[in-house]
């Protein structure tokens, strides 16, 4: 389990090195977070999603991010969370709701016909930031692991992507992910209700989240995302 042991040792080493220079004071409370996960690990108990992936999010260059996607914590369900927002593996069926709701508006916005996989990575190369609010959870627990520290590591990621003064739309599904705003302040926010089952049809159908992004990003003079998901 080395990259569980680096989690607690040094959690700077597994994400981009902009990211790390920027990150540096957090790395107190990234290794207080790594020892939690291997003290309960040591106990016996696991956590989502694997330890190779908790800083996934990361691994895209600061410098690179144009779109922020905010989700809450990750899929509890195992063999869901991949580390990235609302992403699975590719051979993960069924796939999960608030990812199908999110293809069915992507369809209904720009055309483009739902993927057969969840795997989102391709957004993620591109310089989609799909960043969880809380980095792990415990199996089964959806939240468990909130109020634990992951909220200051995410605020300072957030904060850091506003402060660049360069290209960046913000997306933001649901109550949780709009208390983001404040940080994100002078940039270009999209809100709308969140995706899943329980909220989709107040406000998340018809928000048009894909093409507003492109066209945000292209008034910034960036270019925009290709958001087509290929087998």
């Amino acid at each position: 389990m080395k990259a569980l042991e680096a989690l607690a040792s040094d959690p700077l080493s597994l994400m981009a090195p902009d990211w790390a220079q920027t990150l540096h004071p957090q790395e107190a409370m990234l290794r207080s977070l790594g020892h939690m996960l291997q003290q309960e690990f040591d106990a016996g108990a696991s956590f989502l999603p694997r330890p190779t992936q908790v800083l996934r999010s990361l691994a895209t260059p600061l410098a690179d991010v144009k779109v922020l996607i905010v989700g809450q914590d990750p899929y509890p369900t195992p063999g869901h969370s991949v580390g990235l927002a609302f992403s699975v593996d590719k051979a993960t069926r069924p796939l999960p709701r608030s990812l199908n709701n999110i293809y069915k508006e992507l369809q209904s916005d720009l055309g483009i016909p739902p993927a057969a996989h969840g795997d989102l990575s391709a957004w993620a190369e591109q310089g989609v930031m799909l960043l969880n609010r809380v980095l792990t959870v415990a199996p089964g627990a959806a939240g468990s692991h909130r109020g634990r520290g992951w909220e200051e590591v995410t605020d300072a990621v957030i904060a850091a992507l506003a402060a660049r003064n360069t290209p960046l739309v913000s997306v933001l599904w649901g109550r949780d992910a709009q208390k983001l705003a404040p940080l994100l302040e002078g940039t270009n926010i999209i809100e709308s209700a969140h995706p899943s089952p329980l909220s989709a049809s107040r406000g998340f159908f018809g928000s048009r989240p894909f093409s507003r992004a492109n066209t945000s990003l292209a008034g910034q003079g960036a270019p925009p995302i290709d958001w087509t998901l290929r087998a």
